[in-house]
């Protein structure tokens, strides 16, 4: 391969084979900042993780889809930022085998979250659309089930998106030092529609008759109107209650819509339209989703603030602390 004058080679005893060592970016203060949001990221959403896991209290069915949400977050900060820093600023000494790997946790870890969100919309539909049949429809089980086959999907979909990564991890490399696997426009597309256009789609339709119903639902609180039909029939408490977590949950997918259609924008426009600096920036603020959540969480959730301050005391290490009221 030519090789332009002054220019750093990853493997200067392979000037043949070898890459030539990327320039960042970005600044290296903005490099340190992106180490610090994936470490926020990890804090953030292992408190979540926590939280749920111990507190019996908190062993809701809304509450298990959040706690998935939160592993595949935490996976995005411990692995997916750290690496992908890793890949813009120098070579890529880790070997085909973990660059591999890496691909193919991105797209699990993409796919998972993209499938909790949608299992979140689905939730607050029933919940407010169907109130009285909701516990009957949504149990711990079923949920559960739901979230074991979200993963399933996403570790299914990622060895068949990625068919040739396994057997052939280094097929795609022109050179040694780089990490990089290429698709062809076919899975392209393919991808664009079952990761994007598709959920997006079940998720702005469900969330538009969710917040129909809930606006119907405060005017007849506001105007104390007695329901009159069985789907508006629950108390006024419950209702605000409801209706709360739809606000939450409504504001987690707004922010979630912000992060990801850029991303998959950036996809269709194509990456030559874009400088490296803006296409870094697109990616990240793709995976910054990952630590809003948890902030989100902490805004609208009374209990998790509480949960963290147990936390952070050591009080949960106590007898009996998992009984702890939470709400």
């Amino acid at each position: 391969m030519e090789v332009e004058d002054g220019a750093e080679l990853c493997f200067p005893q392979f000037p043949n084979t070898s890459c030539i060592k990327p320039l960042s970016p970005w600044p290296e203060s903005l490099t340190i900042v992106f180490y610090s949001i994936s470490l926020i990221t990890v804090t953030l959403n292992l408190l979540i993780i926590i939280s749920i896991s111990h507190f019996r209290q908190l062993h809701t069915p809304t509450n298990i889809l959040l706690l998935s949400l939160a592993v595949s977050d935490l996976l995005v900060g411990l692995v997916l930022m750290p690496v992908e820093v890793l890949r813009k600023t120098s070579c890529w000494f880790l070997g085909d085998f973990v660059c591999a790997t890496y691909t193919l946790l991105s797209v699990i870890i993409t796919s998972a979250s993209i499938g909790d969100i949608v299992l979140i919309s689905f939730d607050r539909y029933v919940a407010i659309c169907d109130p009285l049949h909701y516990t009957i429809k949504v149990t711990g089980t079923r949920v559960k089930l739901c979230v074991y086959l979200c993963w399933l999907y996403s570790v299914s979909y990622s060895f068949l998106y990625l068919k040739d990564l396994p057997t052939q991890p280094g097929r795609y490399k022109s050179c040694y030092g780089a990490c990089v696997f290429f698709i062809d426009n076919i899975s392209v597309t393919f991808d664009l529609v079952l990761t994007f256009f598709l959920p997006v789609t079940v998720i702005i339709a469900l969330y538009l008759r969710v917040f129909a119903v809930a606006v119907s639902q405060a005017r007849a609180m506001r105007s104390h109107i007695t329901a009159v039909t069985l789907q508006l029939s629950v108390t006024p408490k419950a209702k605000k209650s409801e209706l709360k977590a739809a606000r939450t949950l409504g504001v987690l997918v707004l922010v979630f819509l912000i992060c990801f259609c850029p991303y998959y924008c950036f996809f269709i426009a194509g990456d030559n339209l874009l400088s490296d600096l803006s296409a870094s920036f697109i990616i990240y603020l793709f995976y910054l989703n990952s630590c809003l959540n948890p902030v989100i969480y902490a805004l609208f959730y009374p209990w998790f603030r509480k949960a963290v301050k147990l936390i952070v005391t050591l009080q949960i290490l106590q007898p009996g602390s998992s009984e702890t009221n939470m709400l």
